[in-house]
């Protein structure tokens, strides 16, 4: 599967969030994620990303073993991805780092998610707020099986987030796992 996303910079949150609820019951989630890389930093280097994460719902908690390959569209940063399940996220640590993986950067972000069809297809707006990084961001995303249809997906993706109010100038394929190395860097 092929994860069709787009992120933008929210510039007036609290319209984006009127407009959400106009179409869904947002979830409020924190997501703890742990992004693992061999410690020749390989992974990252192909732009490859394997990840834990761990999601603290409001009654419930649950983990996600992710693996994301290489962009195959630059513009976008969309990626084939693959993900599972894991009952026992400390165990899936210990599988990783018994396999030669190293942590190379864990960070938590604070999550509204609101899922809504549009264009007949179902699609996951995120609100984000990453507490090392300053504003707020969008993400929309929906799987598609295929890379020909990749481009149509985030065609209907970037017109659900224009009716959302977001520009042209808001996009962004800036990374957290990025920002957040940075800010702690400049530390």
């Amino acid at each position: 599967m092929i994860e069709a996303e787009l992120k933008a910079r929210v510039q007036n949150p609290e319209y984006v969030m009127e407009q959400l609820e106009r179409m869904a019951e947002g979830r409020v989630e924190v997501y703890q994620d742990t992004y693992y890389d061999d410690p020749s930093g390989r992974l990252d280097a192909q732009d490859q990303e394997l990840r834990v994460r761990t999601i603290h719902g409001t009654t419930s908690t649950r983990s996600i073993l992710t693996y994301k390959g290489s962009r195959i569209d630059p513009e976008s940063g969309s990626k084939p991805e693959h993900e599972t399940r894991v009952d026992n996220p400390e165990a899936v640590h210990a599988l990783l780092q018994e396999l030669g993986y190293v942590q190379a950067i864990a960070f938590e972000k604070r999550c509204l998610n609101y899922e809504f069809s549009s264009r007949g297809r179902n699609l996951l707006a995120t609100l984000v707020q990453v507490p090392e990084i300053d504003g707020t961001f969008l993400e929309v995303e929906t799987m598609v099986p295929e890379q020909q249809e990749l481009s149509s997906a985030l065609d209907d993706v970037r017109s659900a987030m224009g009716e959302l109010g977001i520009r042209a100038d808001d996009f962004t394929t800036e990374l957290y796992t990025e920002a957040v190395a940075a800010r702690r860097a400049a530390r």
